[in-house]
C-alpha cells in the first residue's frame, strides 16, 4: 500500500516550518564573503539552488543567475551575484570536487553559472533526477519531495519566485524562499539519501 501523501491530501499536511531569517546570511562585504568562505568549504555536502529574474517576452535571453544560495544544516548564504565583492570563494566551493552540491532541477542553474560567471561548478547531484529514478516518480521536485520525506507542506509562492531577483535590495520573504529552496534540498537528501548506499 502506498502511504505517501498525495496531492490531494497536501493541504491537510502541516507546514514546513524552513530557515529563520537569523540564520540566513546575505555575502554582501569582504567579512561575510570570508564567513561563507569558511563555513562552506569545511562542509562535505551543501545545499545549493539559484534564482534568477524570470523572462517575459519570448526571445529575451536571462540575464542570470542573480542569486545563488547555498546552505549547511544550520546556515544559509546568499550571494547576491550584482552585489559580490568578488567570486574567487563562491567559485572555489562550487568547482570544490571534494563538496557535494544538491539541489532540484539544476541544469538551468549550471549553464547560467558557467555562462555568466564561468563557473563550472563539479559534484553536483540534481536531486529531481536522481529521487525520480528511485521512487519512480517523474518530476520529483521539493514540494513533493518535502511531502513524502517529512509529511509537511513547502509553501512556494508563484508570486516570489517570478518576482525580480536582480532587484538590489531583496525583500525578507524572497530571502526566506531562497534560503529554504537550498537548505530543503540538503535536508532532502539527508533523508532520502545518506548514507550512501555502497
Amino acid at each position: 500500500m502506498n502511504t505517501s501523501p498525495s496531492i490531494a491530501t497536501d493541504s491537510e499536511l502541516p507546514l514546513y516550518e524552513g530557515v529563520a531569517m537569523a540564520d540566513v546570511v546575505l555575502v554582501i562585504s569582504p567579512e561575510t564573503a570570508a564567513e561563507a568562505r569558511q563555513a562552506l568549504l569545511a562542509e562535505d555536502v551543501v545545499g545549493f539552488d539559484t534564482e534568477s529574474k524570470p523572462t517575459f517576452s519570448k526571445g529575451e535571453i536571462s540575464s542570470g543567475p542573480h542569486l545563488i544560495q547555498l546552505a549547511t544544516a544550520t546556515r544559509v548564504y546568499l550571494f547576491p551575484v550584482g552585489r559580490l565583492p568578488e567570486h574567487h570563494g563562491l567559485k572555489a566551493i562550487l568547482e570544490s570536487p571534494r563538496i557535494l552540491k544538491v539541489g532540484f532541477g539544476l541544469g538551468t542553474d549550471l549553464a547560467q553559472l558557467q555562462s555568466r560567471l564561468g563557473i563550472a561548478a563539479q559534484n553536483v547531484l540534481d536531486l529531481s533526477r536522481v529521487l525520480r529514478c528511485e521512487q519512480r516518480n517523474h518530476g520529483l521536485g521539493a514540494k513533493t519531495a518535502v511531502a513524502q520525506y517529512f509529511g509537511q507542506r513547502l509553501q512556494k509562492s508563484r508570486r516570489t519566485s517570478t518576482s525580480n531577483w536582480a532587484n538590489p535590495r531583496l525583500t525578507e520573504r524572497q530571502l526566506l524562499y531562497a534560503a529554504n529552496d537550498a537548505q530543503v534540498a540538503l535536508r532532502v537528501y539527508r533523508a532520502a539519501l545518506w548514507p550512501p548506499s555502497g
